[in-house]
């Protein structure tokens, strides 16, 4: 395989954006991105685009705004992998071959809903009884606290830790930190989950441009490589489903630590799908971050934090930055770039040299999860 690069990355800022739709929001951000690489709409070879949420033909709307047109363009659907999984389209066709300057995007308004659980998948049989995503990561939750010894304060720590990182991030959706106080006393979700539990529903857009070495050459750009890059779907089964161990994440990232040749001693920095806050602790100990069962217990200690033995999330993750499904794949790549290249700011890792990104997604029965993708990052 040909080695791929990030050589650009362009985040609409996560929030409320009622007015505009998906379309117009993935514009932005691929409109930003060429301005910012330079590079030109003849250039780029073929185009991905990522929403659950924005309709057919969302990646054709969205390029030939910008000039990419005739070439061939793809609409990727895939939950909340939806972006990440454009990505990893993108740097599947470079490292075979087929292309040499990607653009990868992803776009959502979930506005459009008023508000409210998202709605999932029809004609399912989890669904059709009721079951909401609060519900189910409720119900790990409670598994998880019930196995463990771990306790609701525990939950709310790592909402405290990303609140805090996510205060200094001028894209995320809530800018502001929160005190365990104030997740204690938000309202209740789904118990033991409050509502400072729980990312928002957001809109927003990302886009990264992906390249071969030769194209990073002539941009003259900074540069990260992607050593890493795997989806998987979920085993399906019907007998028992242990709520407090993903499979999907750990079964993703060990293709993509296999890849890499790396492993979770290498990252300095994640970006974590932390939907809820139990989410954290159960996807880092699925990522060998933490033994099973102790992740709250690295959470106090500091571990997780931005200067800590690993940072997870130090962009606020999805409880800070905000959750528009197909955008927060691309999100977690362009940031993990701008860590890797010293361009985070405020939100800047020490030393930076490895990053893991990942995104998991999807509620249908028999599966713990639909999608989940992990890439994973380095400087050389």
């Amino acid at each position: 395989m040909k080695p791929v690069f990030v050589a650009g990355a362009a985040v609409h800022p996560f929030g409320k954006h009622r007015e505009l739709s998906a379309a117009e929001l993935g514009y932005r951000a691929v409109r930003d991105l060429i301005q910012s690489t330079g590079i030109t709409p003849d250039r780029v070879d073929t185009g991905f685009g990522g929403s659950s949420y924005g309709g057919s033909l969302l990646a054709q709307r969205v390029l030939q705004r910008v000039g990419v047109s005739g070439q061939p363009v793809y609409t990727v659907e895939n939950a909340c992998a939806s972006g990440a999984s454009a990505v990893h389209l993108g740097w599947q066709a470079i490292a075979a071959g087929t292309a040499d300057c990607v653009i990868a995007f992803g776009a959502e308004n979930l506005s459009a809903f008023g508000g409210g659980t998202l709605p999932l998948t029809t004609a399912d049989l989890e669904i059709d009884q009721g079951m909401v995503m609060p519900g189910a990561y409720a119900m790990r939750a409670q598994r998880y606290l019930h196995d463990f010894g771990a306790t609701p304060d525990d939950l709310g720590r790592v909402s405290v830790k990303n609140r805090r990182n996510g205060a200094d991030n001028p894209r995320a959706h809530f800018q502001k930190a929160a005190t365990a106080g104030d997740v204690a006393e938000s309202r209740p979700v789904a118990d033991p989950l409050r509502l400072l539990h729980c990312c928002p529903n957001s809109d927003g857009a990302a886009a990264v441009l992906l390249c071969s070495e030769d194209v990073a050459r002539e941009l003259g750009s900074p540069t990260v490589r992607i050593r890493g890059s795997a989806v998987r779907s979920g085993l399906f089964h019907t007998s028992y489903r242990d709520m407090t161990w993903p499979d999907i994440t750990a079964r993703t990232a060990r293709a993509a630590y296999d890849m890499a040749e790396l492993g979770p001693a290498d990252l300095d920095l994640v970006e974590l799908h932390d939907a809820f806050s139990i989410a954290e602790l159960l996807h880092s100990e699925a990522l060998g971050l933490a033994e099973r069962g102790q992740a709250f217990k690295a959470v106090s200690a500091g571990e997780f934090d931005r200067d800590g033995r690993v940072a997870i999330s130090p962009s606020g993750g999805l409880l800070s930055r905000g959750h528009p499904v197909g955008a927060t794949g691309v999100t977690q790549i362009c940031e993990a770039y701008w860590q890797l290249t010293g361009q985070a700011g405020p939100l800047q890792v020490p030393g930076a040299e490895v990053a893991l990104t990942h995104v998991t997604g999807g509620g249908i029965f028999g599966v713990d999860n639909g999608a989940c993708a992990v890439h994973i990052l380095t400087t050389t």
